[in-house]
């Protein structure tokens, strides 16, 4: 079996020649029908995340069935279906005893820390997991975490939503903001979409979008005409280049909630706006179990994976360029 390897920043995966040990007494080895692909994997392979440990079996989107389990582990069994946070939590620490385990910091990272999902066969902690339900779909499994389960924790839980209120999603063509936009409208809102690719609008009208924005224009000033106020809440998934037209589409105290920054630049941050409109700025980062398994329940019915392509593992460098190159609409998939 061969897996895909960070041998070096800033260099392409490599296919090597892999077999998964045995799993530690608190682990199973999940086999996958599919690995999801991060805009984070590129950022790790460009070395902005300092805590890689090279070499390192990359991606964090993880999923699949138990095929093996360590002599501690007793909730789960062979046979269980599981999807995994994109790390593990340590347990023990403030955080992960009030149930906020993505603060955790001392969780080591999946295709950063340990090795991740680039392999069909992948050994993860108990800590990391929960049961999927059967009606899941199988592409839904490994990016129920990283995308549906995030997503519900930054929208649901750090930007408060209720129902009817406006939410502004940047970067909506892409993995993740094609299941934002789902998720707003799970939760009650009404999604306002962002993108710069004209070609994926109409693919966000059926998938819920009420309105659609493009970065050509001064869209806060569109988000402002939509609403009447400006929009409750943003959820801010693209960084420097959205981040100051964001700011000023929201409505006086309103939420913009970040998570993502595909450009690792410092922004403007202006004051007097910020204090005068009485806005709040969050980060929000990845997402608990509990999270997950909500996400897994939103999954069954209203929800549904976006898939922009299936690659073999073989042609992961190619999926890079092509999601630099945002030619792909929804999540890019590894199938084994």
């Amino acid at each position: 079996m061969q897996a895909g390897f960070l041998n070096k920043l800033n260099s392409e995966i490599i296919l090597e020649d892999y077999e998964p040990p045995e799993p530690g007494d608190n682990e199973v080895t999940i086999e996958q029908k599919y690995t999801g692909v991060c805009f984070r994997d590129i950022l790790t392979q460009q070395g902005f995340f300092p805590r890689v440990s090279l070499p390192v079996i990359p991606g964090h989107e993880i999923g699949g069935t138990i095929i093996k389990k360590g002599k501690n582990v007793k909730d789960f069994n062979i046979g269980d279906r599981v999807s995994s946070l994109i790390y593990v939590p340590c347990g023990k620490c403030e955080f992960c005893l009030s149930g906020n385990e993505n603060l955790c910091p001392n969780k080591v990272a999946y295709g950063e820390g340990r090795n991740g999902g680039y392999s069909r066969y992948v050994n993860a902690d108990e800590r990391s997991l929960v049961k999927v339900p059967p009606e899941v779909p199988e592409e839904t499994v490994p990016i129920a975490a990283c995308v549906i389960a995030m997503l519900y924790h930054a929208i649901g839980r750090v930007g408060k939503i209720k129902k009817g209120d406006y939410v502004l999603i940047t970067g909506a063509g892409g993995g993740v903001g094609v299941h934002a936009v789902q998720m707003v409208k799970a939760l009650g809102g009404h999604p306002i979409a962002e993108t710069g690719s004209k070609w994926k609008e109409e693919e966000l009208y059926k998938l819920g979008a009420e309105y659609v924005v493009s970065p050509e224009r001064e869209y806060n000033k569109d988000v402002k005409e939509i609403t009447g106020q400006g929009a409750d809440i943003v959820l801010e998934d693209v960084g420097i280049a959205t981040f100051s037209k964001s700011l000023r589409s929201l409505k006086t105290g309103g939420r913009l909630v970040v998570i993502g920054n595909l450009k690792p630049e410092p922004v403007e941050l202006p004051l007097g706006l910020i204090i005068l409109k009485g806005n709040s700025i969050k980060g929000s980062i990845s997402s608990t179990r509990d999270d997950l398994k909500k996400a897994l329940e939103l999954s069954k019915s209203q929800i549904s994976p976006v898939i922009g392509n299936k690659i073999e593992l073989q042609d992961i460098n190619d999926g890079y360029a092509n999601m630099l190159d945002r030619k792909v609409l929804g999540r890019l998939l590894i199938k084994f």
